[in-house]
C-alpha cells in the first residue's frame, strides 16, 4: 500500500490490470503479480480548494504548495493516515504460522506538504527553524551543477525568501515528517500488540533528501548530501540494537540485507552489498563508498569522511564532511587534496549509459564536442542566464 511504486501499485490492482487489457500481450509481471494483496495508493489525501502559496515560477506546478491543511485537525483525511490504518489491519490479521512480507509507503513529506496544525505546533514559528546557509554558496561550485536542476517546479531560495515562504516551507516539511513518524509509530504499536515484534525485521528508509534553501535551491535534484542522504534504520532478529553506523550505504543494499536476515537463498545478480556485518557491529568497514548517479556522467561518491562529485563535463567538487558538513567549501582542485580526489575517482561507475529512448522528465545530456547540455529537450549553453 502507499508509495511503494511511484503513483500506483505493483500487484494485480486496477492500474496494472488496465495496462494488461490495453496491451497486445500480457507481460510476466501481469501474469504473476508482485504482491498478492494491494490497497489504494494513499497519496496526498484531501486538498484545499485552491493553493495555499503564491504562484511559483517555472510553471507554478500544482504540487508546489504547503501549509496547514485540513483546518479541522482531522488527520484521518490524509492518505498516509489511511495507508497506516490499512497496514495496521494487515498486521493484526497476519498469519501466525507462516512468514509474511508487508510494504507500506508514505507519501509525505513529499510536496504538497500539507499537515494539520498540531504538527506545525511542534516547531517554533520563527527563524530558528531555518537551515544554516552560506550566502553565495554556489560561487565555488561548477556551473554544471546548475544543469542538474536547470528548470524545475521546485522554486529557488530567492523566490521563497522574496515571497515570505521560506519559514512556512521549512515548518511544513518538518510538520509532515513528524506526522509520518507518528504513522510509523502506529505500525510499531500494532506489531507489539500482535506479538510479532521480536520475530519481524523492520526497515525504515526514505527515497531521497530535500533542499530547503541550502545551495540556493529547494528540491532534490542534486548530488550533494542534502539531496542524497536518507534515514535508514533496521530492527529485528539479526540486528544489534542501539547502534549508529557511520559507514556509507546505498538503498541498493536493502535487498541483499533482507535476503541474508531472512535466510532466503543468496543471489549473484544484484549490485547492493548486505549490511548485516554493520548491523551486527557498526564499526565494521564497508568495502566501497556509496555511489549516486544523476543522468549520464554525473556521479557522487560518498565515503565516511568525504563527498566527491564528478560532472559530465569533467568539473568536480570535494567536501570534507567531518569539518564541513554543510558542504560550503569546495576543495576540488587544491593540490593538497589530489590524492583524495584520485581515491574517490576510481569508484566512478564503469557502466554509465545514456537515458532510455524517449525519456523526457528531468533528463540531462551533454555533448563534449559542442560543450552544450540538453535539459528536457532544451539546449543549455555556458552563457545562458540561470533561471530564477
Amino acid at each position: 500500500t502507499g508509495k511503494i511504486y511511484h503513483g500506483g501499485t505493483g500487484g494485480g490492482g486496477g492500474a496494472r490490470n488496465a495496462k494488461a487489457k490495453n496491451a497486445t500481450a500480457a507481460t510476466s509481471a501481469e501474469a504473476k503479480p508482485e504482491f498478492q494483496v494491494t490497497a489504494p495508493y494513499g497519496g496526498v489525501g484531501t486538498k484545499p480548494p485552491k493553493k495555499l502559496t503564491p504562484p511559483a515560477p517555472m510553471g507554478d506546478h500544482p504540487l508546489m504548495d504547503w501549509g496547514v491543511w485540513p483546518l479541522d485537525n482531522d488527520d484521518t483525511q490524509k492518505g498516509d493516515y489511511q495507508v497506516a490504518s490499512w497496514t495496521v489491519e494487515q498486521i493484526k490479521n497476519a498469519p501466525k504460522d507462516q512468514p509474511f512480507f508487508l510494504a507500506a509507503g508514505f507519501f509525505l513529506p513529499h510536496v504538497p506538504c500539507y499537515a494539520t496544525q498540531k504538527w506545525f505546533d511542534l516547531y517554533p514559528d520563527d527563524d530558528s527553524v531555518l537551515p544554516k546557509i552560506l550566502e553565495n554558496d554556489r560561487a565555488d561550485t561548477p556551473r554544471f551543477s546548475w544543469y542538474l536542476h536547470w528548470e524545475l517546479p521546485e522554486p529557488r531560495l530567492k523566490w521563497v525568501k522574496e515571497s515570505n515562504q521560506w519559514r512556512n516551507l521549512v515548518r511544513s516539511y518538518l510538520a509532515c515528517t513528524s506526522f509520518v513518524d507518528a504513522q510509523i509509530g502506529r505500525l510499531m504499536t500494532a506489531l507489539d500488540e500482535a506479538g510479532l515484534t521480536e520475530n519481524t525485521v523492520v526497515v525504515l528508509w526514505g527515497d531521497h533528501g530535500w533542499h530547503l534553501g541550502e545551495k540556493e535551491i529547494t528540491g532534490k535534484n542534486t548530488l550533494w548530501d542534502r539531496g542524497t542522504k536518507v534515514p535508514l534504520i533496521f530492527a529485528g532478529p539479526g540486528v544489534k540494537g542501539g547502534q549508529r553506523c557511520l559507514q556509507p550505504a546505498e538503498l541498493l543494499d536493502i535487498f541483499p540485507t533482507l535476503i541474508e536476515l531472512t535466510g532466503v537463498p543468496a543471489r549473484a545478480d544484484i549490485e547492493g552489498l548486505s549490511l548485516v556485518p554493520q548491523l551486527q557491529d557498526a564499526a565494521t568497514k564497508r568495502e566501497r563508498p556509496a555511489i549516486t548517479s544523476h543522468n549520464q556522467g554525473n556521479h557522487g561518491i560518498r565515503s565516511e569522511k568525504w563527498r566527491y562529485i564528478h560532472y559530465a563535463d569533467g568539473s568536480e567538487e570535494l567536501y570534507d564532511m567531518v569539518n564541513d558538513p554543510n558542504e560550503w567549501t569546495n576543495l576540488a582542485g587544491k593540490p593538497e587534496h589530489a590524492a583524495v580526489v584520485a581515491e574517490h575517482k576510481k569508484w566512478l561507475p564503469k557502466v554509465d549509459v545514456p537515458p532510455a529512448p524517449n525519456s523526457a522528465s528531468r533528463v540531462l545530456t551533454y555533448d563534449a564536442k559542442t560543450d552544450e547540455a540538453v535539459w528536457e529537450g532544451k539546449t543549455v549553453r555556458r552563457g545562458d542566464p540561470i533561471p530564477e
